[in-house]
């Protein structure tokens, strides 16, 4: 049994920044590798117009050609109640819809206000009410935003009062967009969600960036915040393409050694997990980061299990 779960999110939100096309045949050798690396969440790509992200163009293709354990959760994002209804007709049963708490940058990202994705959202909820699948609700720029700066945590806490009303079920991971979140604002994010929530209220998630090395310290300010899921990178790879400036998400080979060093229990396999991140470090025109990937791997390893 793994304290926390983190959400291993590089074929999704690693691979769309990336301007060359990846190979199918690529993009399935390393989900396949980090899989093996004993992931139960994974976000494998996005129902998208193929015209505003190219490289999710093969959605449907790789989840028929992959080959799922039961006990292993495929998540899709989508935009909009098109994206819902594809997801479903492909089999998927997690699905990630994302609202920014910007309003310029939900314009920049999905093309409608704040209020008509909630709109869409609710129209989707209540639409597919009797297909089985769970909700995710990714709240971006949840701290900052590139075109408006610093985000008040009022108009968060409000969105998720807002996405709670639609729905109890539905898990809110609030997002560093842009990584200039700092950890204080971070675990005060996180306890007052929660305490906006109760503490049987819906799940929190955090989901960072390291643009500005902050990636792991901000990911255990949400722990102490009460977070308990987390999204990260192989080989930190990543960046949102309509946040000019944001680079790669957290490393999840980083996120993981920090977790199990201090005795938080991950349940990844941190030494496949780095062959995994290997292989997407490799990927052309892709900007890995994250740091133990580059040191000596028995250092790395060593007391880890």
């Amino acid at each position: 049994m793994s304290d926390i779960t983190i959400v291993e999110v590089a074929p999704r939100d690693g691979f769309q920044a990336i301007e060359p096309l990846i190979p199918t045949p690529r993009k399935l050798e390393i989900i396949r590798a980090l899989l093996l690396s004993g992931f139960e969440r994974i976000e494998l790509g996005a129902f998208v117009s193929p015209k505003a992200l190219p490289q999710m163009a093969d959605i449907g293709s790789l989840l028929e050609q992959l080959s799922l354990g039961d006990g292993v959760r495929p998540a899709v994002l989508v935009p909009n109640r098109k994206g819902f209804e594809l997801a479903l007709a492909h089999g998927v049963r997690d699905i990630v819809y994302v609202i920014s708490v910007s309003e310029s940058h939900n314009r920049a990202n999905v093309r409608r206000s704040v209020d008509e994705s909630f709109a869409e959202l609710a129209d989707a909820l209540e639409s597919f009410e009797g297909r089985r699948f769970r909700t995710r609700l990714n709240l971006a720029t949840c701290f900052h935003c590139p075109y408006e700066g610093r985000i008040d945590p009022a108009r968060v806490l409000a969105l998720v009062e807002r996405a709670t009303e639609l729905s109890d079920q539905i898990e809110l991971n609030l997002c560093d967009t842009t990584g200039r979140a700092a950890p204080s604002e971070v675990q005060s994010l996180f306890e007052a969600a929660r305490r906006r929530l109760g503490e049987d209220g819906p799940a929190l998630s955090f989901h960072g960036h390291d643009t500005y090395n902050l990636g792991i310290a901000n990911a255990l300010a949400a722990y102490e915040g009460g977070a308990r899921v987390f999204d990260a990178a192989a080989a930190g790879l990543g960046g949102c393409p309509f946040a000019p400036g944001a680079t790669g998400n957290t490393a999840t080979e980083d996120l993981v050694f920090a977790f199990e060093l201090m005795g938080i229990s991950t349940g990844i396999h941190l030494d496949r997990l780095l062959e995994a991140a290997d292989l997407a470090a490799r990927i052309e025109g892709g900007r890995a980061g994250g740091r133990v990937r580059l040191l000596p791997r028995e250092n790395v390893l060593a007391g880890l299990g």
